[in-house]
């Protein structure tokens, strides 16, 4: 019986660190550290692989709060409209696979281990003065994003953060640990990808609007509304393409956009979905949290595979 409960423990806990969503943090280091490379030559296998692992525990830190943080919303969405894959956690500790305590006790273990990691990083490899600010912004932004006191998912700027810290920020960080400093071409890739991450957490938003009006968790959508958050992701996209563009003038390899090409036209048809106000069906609302999950996605891609083909 010790042994059965040992391993439903371990499923649950894989199966709420979400190994899909990692992508979203771990494609942007990637990228960061292909554009240290392609540019300058240098590339520490070491500090990549810890720096990783720690982006990775990071985001399991993340997770794991906004399992047992967001457990009262979860619940009413699972008892009303149900959820989905792409809202209202796992459904693991509403449906009472586990006790709420483990994710807490996951989310402070991870979180140790990524601090752990990030002091062998800056002091045994000498990274860089930065190395520790940088991730300490991320630790911040994410261990805080759903939990108490800060609770940034509420105060209407963490899905501001979330595009900072799965966009801008491992971009920038897997570049600095492998240099030591920030060339001017990683702000201009990071912001596509800071945009369609934006997006992705707000358009998530919309199938959770009442449960979330109901505990007071006062994130964007419900301070805008739907139809101006609406228009506020059409935007967002917008500026998503023209940066897109922008960036290829900054040395990307221009069969960059090519790449691009597919994932600009499920942009727009994501956008034109929006027009249409089909957020309000929530079967075609899945859809568009679909297609902004694989814009982000497919944007950071056709720079990896461009930079990887090509080089600069």
């Amino acid at each position: 019986m010790e042994k059965l409960s040992i391993m439903r423990t371990l499923k649950g806990l894989v199966l709420m660190s979400r190994p899909l969503f990692h992508t979203v943090g771990v494609f942007p280091f990637i990228l960061g550290t292909l554009l240290a490379y392609r540019i300058h030559g240098i590339f520490h296998a070491p500090v990549f692989v810890w720096g990783i692992i720690a982006v990775i525990l990071i985001m399991l830190s993340t997770y794991y709060n906004g399992e047992y943080c967001d457990i009262v919303e979860d619940r009413i969405i699972m008892n009303t409209t149900g959820r989905t894959i792409f809202h209202a956690g796992t459904g693991i500790l509403v449906k009472g696979v586990l006790s709420y305590k483990y994710a807490k006790i996951a989310g402070y273990i991870t979180l140790i281990l990524a601090v752990f990691i990030g002091l062998i990083i800056q002091f045994y490899y000498k990274t860089g003065p930065l190395t520790i600010p940088l991730g300490i912004i991320g630790i911040l932004s994410g261990f805080f994003y759903s939990k108490m006191p800060l609770r940034w998912v509420a105060k209407g700027i963490g899905e501001i953060l979330i595009g900072i810290c799965y966009g801008w920020l491992p971009v920038a960080v897997s570049f600095y640990i492998q240099l030591g400093m920030i060339d001017s071409v990683v702000h201009y890739v990071s912001l596509p990808i800071a945009c369609t991450i934006f997006n992705v957490i707000l358009i998530n938003e919309f199938p959770d609007y009442h449960a979330d009006l109901i505990v007071k968790k006062n994130n964007l959508v419900i301070r805008l509304g739907k139809e101006k958050a609406a228009y506020l992701y059409i935007l967002i996209t917008a500026i998503a393409c023209v940066s897109y563009v922008l960036s290829i003038k900054q040395g990307i390899p221009s069969i960059a956009l090519i790449l691009y090409a597919p994932i600009f036209i499920i942009s727009l048809i994501a956008v034109l979905m929006m027009l249409g106000r089909k957020y309000r069906e929530r079967k075609l609302l899945e859809i568009m949290c679909g297609l902004t999950v694989v814009t982000n996605i497919g944007t950071t891609l056709s720079y990896i595979i461009a930079l990887w083909w090509r080089g600069m």
